[in-house]
């Protein structure tokens, strides 16, 4: 049995400053995740994307914002249960919860935070009757390295900013030999600037646009080298290819928190947003997993939810002490 003070049930970015701000209460803090590393979507999906809108970095790295968070909380020593999802919760005698993994792993505190992001994951596939034979054959549905693909010919498929992000990338950065974008509109859901971007870059033979079209099916001996495409004009094409990344994006479910007793409105759990408390005393939800009127899906104002859910969480465990905010302006920090 682990034990500790607040158990954080997922370390991705708002996960982990939430350890820093609990640190400098004296307040230890253990992190289960899924993923096999801290980080969540920053390490797993994107974490060679930037990121623009986190104070004080006018550009970060999702892998870089992670390397930093996980220095800024080490002085605090938290405690790491990767690789295995939470699957129960249970509320003892002693008005103390019991967290389970899905491998027996128990963990125990009087504080629960959930900081699940948008929950469990699992990516939209587009309806190719094969595809699941080639996944990681050559199909893949994120960009984890960029680098896995240096020197191949790569097919994306998509209309949104990640298809047209990464489109751009591998081939700006000459990285693949060949980039090709199919999207089943002449018209895309992204920035402006990029599609301005794509189009000029296809105009220039650096990426090749198929517009009005589909990828339908997919064929090779054992890995992928073509796809089917079939076009609104010109009826089906063969392209060959030694990646397909169909990026339509991932379906978030809150998987085994759904069955928590949590108060949940629109795949997302309802807290107050006085402490970002749920309704059940002891257990907080911060960061894209909560819901309240005026929700931003930032992750700067994950960080706020946190450090408020920490303060309250302080009263909660010592409600005879008076907590006197500290600035590190002034203090420091100390860690344990």
């Amino acid at each position: 049995m682990i034990q500790t003070d607040i158990i954080i049930i997922g370390a991705g970015p708002v996960g982990l400053f939430t350890v820093f701000e609990a640190g400098l209460l004296k307040l230890r803090c253990h992190l289960i995740d899924s993923l096999p590393q801290p980080g969540g979507q920053c390490s797993e999906i994107y974490p060679k994307k930037p990121i623009y809108d986190i104070p004080g970095f006018p550009s970060v790295l999702a892998g870089e914002l992670i390397d930093n968070l996980m220095e800024q909380a080490a002085p605090f020593k938290p405690g790491f249960t990767l690789g295995e999802a939470a699957l129960k919760i249970e509320k003892t005698e002693d008005d103390q919860f019991i967290v389970t993994t899905v491998k027996g792993t128990e963990h125990k505190a009087p504080i629960v935070m959930i900081a699940g992001g948008l929950g469990v994951f699992e990516p939209r596939k587009p309806p190719i009757e094969t595809i699941e034979s080639y996944e990681d054959k050559g199909v893949e549905y994120i960009i984890k390295d960029p680098e896995f693909y240096r020197g191949k010919r790569v097919v994306i498929a998509g209309g949104g900013d990640s298809a047209l992000d990464w489109s751009i990338f591998l081939a700006e950065k000459k990285i693949a030999t060949e980039v090709a974008l199919v999207h089943r509109s002449a018209s895309f859901r992204g920035h402006l600037d990029s599609v301005q971007k794509v189009i000029d870059m296809a105009g220039n033979g650096d990426i090749k646009l198929i517009t009005e079209a589909e990828v339908t099916g997919i064929d090779g001996n054992g890995k992928v080298e073509s796809v089917v495409i079939n076009h609104q004009k010109d009826g089906e094409l063969i392209k060959e290819t030694d990646h397909f990344i169909p990026l339509f994006g991932l379906k978030p479910s809150l998987g085994p928190i759904a069955d928590w007793g949590l108060e949940i409105e629109k795949n997302a759990i309802k807290v107050n947003t006085l402490d970002y408390s749920t309704n059940i005393p002891g257990i907080y939800a911060i960061g894209d997993v909560n819901t309240y009127e005026n929700k931003l899906k930032l992750i700067l104002c994950g960080f706020h939810e946190g450090t408020l859910a920490v303060q309250s969480a302080f009263a909660r465990i010592y409600p005879d002490k008076k907590n006197i905010l500290k600035y590190t302006t002034v203090n420091g920090v100390q860690g344990f």
